[in-house]
């Protein structure tokens, strides 16, 4: 159980314990064994510098074997097609990845990669919340704050899932056990190694 990844990623009140509760009934009914990390096992910041050029960068080059042209001119073509500002910012950002960014990013997501697999030679699944937040409203484009921290982007608020997207590793995510409002609305995210995907299915 990794947590908040030692106190990197801000999650609205009541969800860690919400997510460990649901572990800790997971290991009496199942006969999991159960073993907490509190410390961040990888800087955090590295992980997001990585896979936001990452991300920023394959954007901008999907939009452009889609559309064509300059991929200078993506932003201001995507504009004019009143496409959402969320993705004409993932252009933007993506113009100005350089190649030496993508190199320490894949640097990066190398390193990550080692420490989990230190990690998977001791522990079967790694866990981590689905979500930093509850569900809230529909009328909200994204939370625009965290356990009263502002959001510096549109999607900091769903960085818990970066650790396992940058790998691309078999995940499954469940239901958590009914919280204190009576709903599952927080769900855990169980990761595994390469070719872990039916062990985590039969979970």
């Amino acid at each position: 159980w990794l947590g908040d990844f030692g106190g990197s990623y801000l999650c609205e009140d009541g969800i860690v314990t919400h997510c460990k509760y649901s572990l800790d009934k997971f290991q009496f009914i199942g006969g999991a064994c159960v073993e907490s990390i509190s410390d961040a096992p990888f800087s955090s910041e590295k992980l997001w510098d990585a896979w936001m050029a990452i991300r920023s960068r394959r954007i901008l080059e999907s939009i452009l074997e889609c559309i064509g042209g300059s991929e200078g001119d993506i932003p201001e073509r995507l504009k004019a097609r009143n496409v959402k500002p969320e993705a004409v910012w993932e252009c933007e950002n993506g113009l100005g990845v350089t190649s030496q960014q993508l190199q320490k990013a894949v640097k990066v997501v190398e390193a990550w990669a080692c420490c989990v697999d230190e990690l998977f030679q001791t522990y079967d699944y790694l866990v981590l919340p689905s979500s930093q937040v509850y569900p809230f409203d529909a009328t909200l484009d994204w939370p625009k704050s965290v356990a009263g921290k502002s959001m510096d982007t549109y999607h900091r608020w769903m960085e818990v899932m970066v650790p396992v997207t940058l790998l691309g590793l078999p995940c499954v995510t469940i239901p958590a056990a009914i919280g204190k409002n009576g709903l599952h609305n927080i769900g855990l995210q169980f990761f595994g190694p390469k070719n872990a995907d039916a062990g985590l299915l039969s979970l």
